[in-house]
């Protein structure tokens, strides 16, 4: 367990099945872990899919509270992305549930299994215009840019509020 709480920031995604009701009971379920409070959860978005031809996906970010390793919170995501019937069978393809760990306080995190910053945050609308909606004044510890300037570098045309 981390001793002080951690702010987080995390993208969730979906595509498949009813993605309303999917993206609210991974909400629910990121609240009722041991160690993990919600402070903050952004709008919905509609927005166009990267990769192989595929429906829209909904869109959002939340800011968490955690005390718990970048790498347990990890774990956390990946077992509510499989409760939720989250199959990987191809890059960037269609899913139930996407749900991306992006920031952890400033801390910058490169490992084989985890990279924090999230590597393509920056680059991307569908994140970066939810998260700018709930942390505009978050500093990428990469860049040392706020996300909300961030921002203000990318086409945001295919990312629609609900």
């Amino acid at each position: 367990m981390v001793k002080t709480a951690a702010r987080t920031a995390i993208a969730l995604g979906s595509n498949m099945g009813n993605s309303p009701a999917i993206l609210a009971g991974a909400l629910a379920a990121l609240a009722q872990t041991s160690g993990i409070t919600i402070q903050a959860k952004s709008s919905w978005y509609r927005t166009k899919a990267i990769g192989p031809t595929q429906p829209d996906y909904l869109n959002g970010c939340a800011i968490l509270s955690v005390q718990i390793s970048p790498q347990a919170l990890l774990a956390q995501l990946l077992t509510i992305e499989q409760e939720f019937g989250r199959v990987r069978q191809e890059h960037w393809g269609p899913r139930t549930l996407d749900l991306d760990l992006l920031l952890y306080d400033d801390l910058i995190l490169d490992q084989p299994n985890l990279q924090i910053p999230h590597p393509r945050m920056t680059e991307r609308a569908f994140v970066l215009v939810p998260l700018a909606e709930i942390a505009p004044d978050w500093i990428d510890p990469m860049s040392q840019r706020v996300i909300q300037n961030l921002l203000l570098e990318i086409d945001t045309s295919d990312v629609h509020l609900l």
